[in-house]
């Protein structure tokens, strides 16, 4: 940055700081956002902590700085409040690929099937399903179901092969996927393991089965700050978005962290600014709501997770 950058931004915190004060808002920012937008945030985490913090929060505005399915998520939870994203067109590719008219077919071929709805999609799949869940509880909610039904997990198919298998149970799988972290592949994994070989390598669920077999460590993103901080390593190849090397680098000074593919960026989550932030509280934009009866039914199966999962996240 110049020393005029430098400026602007200040300039631009200081307004969000002020607009904050005079609508009574809160700013809910994922850890795959811009190392500036988590800086400016009340809270920063992964979608489990989003969803908790915006059903607890006070505020009566919610600035939420990530993709627009957690916008939805904060607004179902909030019917009260007001709900705004600094960029509509920051949308989930995964929660794309399934619609709740795709969802209903599914469901029709599987009547007694129970629906397991991964938070990574839309209000209208959310209501179609029986419960949700984050990467960090999926395995906690296919262990919770009754041991006799069907299960249909959707959208994405590796966090829903890796979940079954750690919990033990069969699950009909959604082709959905990632692409950002369908981007991080073996070869990449192999090559940063042989260019830090004392380095622990940490990935998320969502990467591709054999990136998750090579790992010393699977977890949610807050599951990956947590073993990152507590691990008594000093070096860590990091398997998800790269926005989260801000969060850990910033956490711990000491350690070193390395991206596990130099591709590992969502085009989509960085389409918040600093700027788009300040606008969206200026102007009170881009609002986002969900209408009844899809806000009530897509409650319930976020609520079932929610009351669920009442612990910390592991």
């Amino acid at each position: 940055m110049t020393g005029e950058d430098v400026a602007v931004a200040g300039d631009l915190v200081e307004r969000l700081r002020q607009l904050k004060a005079e609508r009574n808002a809160v700013i809910l920012a994922h850890n795959y956002q811009r190392g500036e937008v988590q800086d400016v945030a009340d809270f920063v985490g992964d979608s489990l902590g989003l969803a908790r913090q915006a059903a607890g929060t006070s505020a009566e505005v919610i600035l939420f700085c990530g993709v627009d399915f957690m916008a939805e998520t904060a607004a179902i939870l909030c019917p009260g409040k007001v709900v705004i994203v600094p960029d509509l067109r920051a949308t989930c590719p995964m929660a794309n690929m399934i619609s709740a008219r795709e969802l209903r077919e599914l469901k029709h071929r599987h009547p007694d099937a129970v629906v397991v709805c991964y938070v990574n999609s839309s209000a209208e799949v959310k209501a179609e399903s029986d419960i949700c869940c984050t990467s960090a509880n999926a395995v906690e909610v296919l262990r919770s179901l009754p041991p006799d039904r069907e299960i249909i997990f959707v959208p994405d198919r590796s966090l829903g092969e890796y979940a079954s298998r750690k919990a033990g149970r069969s699950v009909i799988l959604w082709p959905g996927y990632c692409p950002t972290h369908h981007r991080i592949i073996a070869p990449f994994v192999q090559k940063a393991k042989a260019e830090h070989p004392r380095a622990q390598v940490v990935v998320h669920p969502e990467c591709p089965s054999d990136v998750v077999s090579m790992a010393d460590h699977v977890a949610s993103t807050s599951g990956i700050i947590r073993y990152c901080r507590e691990s008594d390593a000093e070096e860590f190849i990091i398997g998800t978005e790269a926005g989260i090397l801000h969060r850990l680098r910033k956490e711990n000074p000491e350690k070193r962290f390395y991206e596990a593919s130099p591709f590992a960026d969502c085009p989509n989550m960085k389409l918040n600014t600093l700027e788009k932030m300040v606008w969206a509280l200026e102007e009170m934009r881009y609002r986002v709501t969900v209408p009844d009866p899809v806000c009530s039914a897509a409650r319930r199966s976020i609520e079932r997770m929610l009351g669920l999962s009442g612990r910390p996240a592991r």
